[in-house]
């Protein structure tokens, strides 16, 4: 709140999910509370409307806010008015998390020699892979009248529409590395009823980046780490903006060293970390090192060998399309993965479980090929 401060912003709009369900403790509300506190006494009112992660039945748990802090009802549309900014809110919370109703058909005309504002929590037909909460479509939106609408829900910034502009500004601050890139709000100004200034806001403290890391060609971990350390110094140059960049390094490429970087991912996840530490405290962090290489003998040159790595790749080879070992894999894998809570199931992020929890039983066998492969090559070396 303190950039809403220092501009001296006239009022502060927030589209929904301020929490995730219910509080493990009150910290979360005490620090919302204290910081709604402080644009009160800036004398800066707030609008607010719950979403799916904090309606009304979500949370058990709530803390009374200070003065000038304004929810929008969750039993109909809420308009609230501005007069001496010409301004009109108009939104609704959501009552429970799974609202399926189009709430913006019933949001309420616009007011006439004003600057109408609709605040909306939605889905908008499931943009970017989220739940189609409170469905609508853009032209819902446009030909409501409408001069702004303040969207909540997709963590992605995007522009959807401009006069009217119809916005997602995204979250205020990335959350995991599927979350990349600059995050923040969207600072808005408006003279005579029209939009004269706009853009983003960040307010990240940390930013996410993928960075792919091309090792074609290296047959030494230590060069290897080298060309990690250069793309981490870019990526710091491009897109850190002075925030500490949390950083998911892929390594790509064909190279002699494939199988070694395959059994040593702890250890190249320690050097990348160390070599991150290299350019000052709090610039940059390795979150985990991605092994998505491809050795140089291609597996049919690997499966043409007499020895025991051509037995193994012929076996394998042979097992991904054996009916009888996916039936086996699918009673067994299958039965094991399907007693995951849904929540962890859809956060899984490794190559290997995630082929076992889309039952892709090939792409399993594929991947575990490679490990054992690359156990044969260093026992040979």
């Amino acid at each position: 709140m303190s950039e809403a401060i220092d501009r001296k912003v006239d009022f502060v709009v927030i589209a929904g999910d301020l929490y995730d369900g219910d509080w493990r403790d009150y910290q979360t509300g005490l620090f919302f509370a204290r910081q709604m506190g402080r644009l009160a006494k800036a004398n800066i009112p707030a609008f607010i409307l719950y979403g799916n992660h904090d309606a009304e039945s979500q949370i058990t748990r709530r803390l009374a806010m200070p003065e000038g802090v304004n929810v929008f009802s969750a039993r109909k549309p809420e308009t609230f008015i501005l007069k001496e900014l010409g301004v009109a809110l108009h939104g609704q919370s959501f009552r429970q998390r799974d609202v399926t109703d189009n709430l913006a058909s019933t949001y309420p005309e616009p007011i006439t020699g004003i600057f109408n504002i609709g605040v909306l929590h939605t889905g908008m037909g499931g943009m970017d892979g989220h739940a189609n909460y409170a469905p609508c479509t853009l032209d819902d939106l446009v030909t409501k009248g409408y001069d702004y609408w303040a969207l909540g829900h997709v963590h992605h910034g995007v522009v959807l529409h401009q006069n009217p502009h119809v916005v997602f500004p995204g979250n205020l601050q990335g959350r995991h590395i599927r979350e990349t890139g600059p995050k923040g709000a969207c600072l808005v100004s408006v003279e005579d009823r029209e939009i004269v200034e706009f853009g983003p806001l960040y307010t990240d403290v940390v930013r996410w980046a993928q960075i792919q890391v091309s090792v074609d060609g290296c047959d030494r971990n230590a060069e290897a780490l080298e060309r990690v350390r250069q793309a981490v110094e870019s990526a710091i140059n491009a897109g850190g903006d002075g925030r500490l960049l949390a950083c998911r390094i892929e390594l790509t490429g064909r190279t002699e060293i494939h199988d070694h970087l395959l059994l040593s991912t702890d250890h190249l996840l320690a050097e990348a970390q160390a070599a991150a530490l290299g350019f000052g405290d709090a610039v940059a962090w390795i979150e985990r090192v991605v092994i998505a290489t491809e050795p140089v003998l291609d597996p049919a040159t690997l499966a043409g060998r007499e020895d025991a790595l051509g037995d193994l790749h012929r076996m394998l080879g042979d097992a991904a399309t054996d009916p009888e070992l996916l039936a086996q894999l699918e009673a067994d894998v299958g039965e094991l993965v399907r007693k995951l809570p849904p929540d962890v199931r859809n956060e899984i992020e490794d190559a290997t479980l995630k082929a076992a929890v889309q039952a892709d039983y090939p792409a399993l066998i594929a991947q575990v090929q490679g490990y054992l492969s690359a156990r044969l090559t260093a026992q040979e070396d």
